[in-house]
């Protein structure tokens, strides 16, 4: 917002809510989602030590990871449904965000640790029991599947539950890297195969996790969601009837969910009217939602001409 205007406001404002998708409860689904991938870490990181495979290893964090990122986006998505307070006026919406941030935190410290033992199995390659690593990662493309499915229904309408769909998709992805690794070293002996399966494992999750980051830090920063385009936005509002000029458009992301707007409409021939009509905010509340996913909208109409040199 400008810190100031020398020409005064009219006493046009409405703040208009439109939800007509509201986020649907996949408690259930992350509670099934958890448990199944946690019994799969301790299966996989037991069995990855005891055949000596890397690969394993480096899934069984990464599932352990995703354990704690479904844990963070549950108990996000349960924290993004209370109620405002006196104090959080927007409620804890918010909390989605810093969800993002924190799993992309965990995923880099997993990272790490992974890549480390990595390049030391180069350097020091171990043997590795080819069937075992077939074995427990067709186990895991079964999981990880199941897992996906079961956000399926949500990810095209919630950017939380579409990136919980695509990271657990992209988990079996990986596990199916893992049987082939498995299969090669069966049919090769060449146990340097686990390493760079574990390599290739490592850089496929570090170009997610620099896409969770970059995408948490721009929300966590207040830009301009990704799915909405500002100068279509701003052209649509000057193109209403009566609008003269927009100033002061700001839209952010509330959470990973929603988002809101707020904006000033220079209105000087149809200001009266515009405040007579009942309709008029409402509908450009109802279209930035329907057309934009743009669900809380507050709009301050002005009678006097926007002048710019005249902000401080």
């Amino acid at each position: 917002m400008g810190a100031g205007h020398s020409h005064s406001h009219g006493d046009g404002h409405s703040h208009g809510h439109d939800h007509h998708h509201p986020p649907a409860d996949f408690g259930r689904a992350f509670a099934i989602g958890v448990v199944l991938n946690v019994i799969f870490v301790a299966v996989e990181s037991i069995y990855g030590f005891i055949s000596g495979s890397m690969a394993l290893v480096a899934d069984a964090g990464h599932n352990l990871s995703d354990v704690l990122s479904l844990l963070l986006a549950w108990g996000a998505s349960a924290l993004a449904r209370r109620a405002p307070s006196q104090r959080f006026t927007y409620g804890l919406k918010s909390s989605t965000i810093l969800a993002a941030m924190a799993n992309a935190g965990l995923l880099l410290v997993a990272l790490g640790a992974i890549l480390f033992e990595t390049i030391h199995r180069f350097f020091d390659p171990a043997p590795v029991a080819g069937v075992t690593m077939v074995i427990v990662a067709a186990i895991g493309i079964a999981i990880n599947t199941a897992t996906a499915l079961l956000f399926m229904r949500g990810r095209k309408h919630d950017l939380n539950i579409r990136g919980a769909f695509l990271h657990m998709a992209a988990d079996a992805l990986v596990s199916a890297g893992v049987v082939v690794a498995g299969i090669a070293i069966i049919v090769t002996g060449q146990q340097w195969i686990d390493p760079l399966t574990s390599l290739i494992i490592v850089l496929v999750i570090a170009w997610g996790t620099w896409g969770l980051l970059r995408d948490s830090v721009k929300m966590g920063l207040l830009a301009v969601p990704e799915n909405i385009e500002e100068g279509a936005v701003r052209s649509y509002l000057e193109g209403l009837s009566g609008v003269s000029a927009v100033h002061d458009l700001h839209i952010w992301p509330m959470s990973t969910t929603e988002t809101a707007l707020t904006a000033h409409l220079v209105m000087p021939d149809g200001h009266d009217a515009a405040i007579g009509q009942d309709n008029f905010l409402s509908k450009i509340a109802s279209e930035l939602a329907h057309n934009y996913r743009i669900g809380h909208t507050t709009i301050q109409i002005e009678a006097t001409p926007y002048c710019e040199s005249c902000e401080i």
